[in-house]
């Protein structure tokens, strides 16, 4: 089952702010690895999730803008945290705050990704949900996947900048409860 095969039902998920979501992915994105919490939270079993792509989890409302900036970070050997919001296969829905790093092995090279997600604060959530909602609404007036995730990513550096912040200053701000 993936994201497609999935509506959402609008109930949203919780999990525990002492909890930690744990995947590791190869280089083209596919699961290698999920932890007990990924697979509870997003309603799988690891059968269900090992091999396959981690966008199987995306969630239609979150923007693609986001995930080209991650993709961004991590092609250039830099990690990247942001809030998420993800899809579980039951169609209910569940906020991340998510970091994510490139996996190195000895020589230096990126060997695969890696993901820890923590429970977000209601308020950042509250805070990103409108810039997500624009995004969204700009990405689907562009063309196709790739033209609308450049859309949606420039809006997001635009609607950063106009705050007088870089990208990591506005996720940290919102994390710490003093920007938005």
């Amino acid at each position: 089952m993936s994201a497609p095969d999935v509506r959402p039902t609008g109930q949203e998920r919780a999990f525990g702010h002492d909890e930690i979501i744990v995947t590791k992915t190869d280089l083209q994105g596919r699961i290698t690895y999920a932890n007990d919490v990924f697979c509870r939270v997003s309603a799988m079993d690891e059968a269900d999730v090992m091999g396959r792509p981690h966008n199987l989890i995306r969630h239609p409302d979150m923007p693609g803008g986001v995930f080209r900036l991650l993709w961004q970070r991590l092609q250039t050997g830099q990690e990247l945290f942001a809030y998420v919001v993800n899809l579980a296969a039951d169609g209910s829905h569940y906020w991340v705050f998510a970091h994510v790093t490139p996996t190195f092995d000895d020589a230096g090279a990126v060997i695969g990704y890696h993901s820890n997600r923590r429970s977000p604060s209601r308020h950042a959530v509250q805070a990103v949900e409108p810039l997500y909602r624009e995004m969204c609404r700009t990405e689907e007036m562009s063309g196709g996947a790739v033209q609308a995730a450049e859309a949606g990513y420039r809006l997001l550096e635009e609607r950063i900048g106009d705050l007088g912040q870089s990208y990591d200053r506005f996720v940290w701000g919102l994390t710490s409860g003093r920007a938005a």
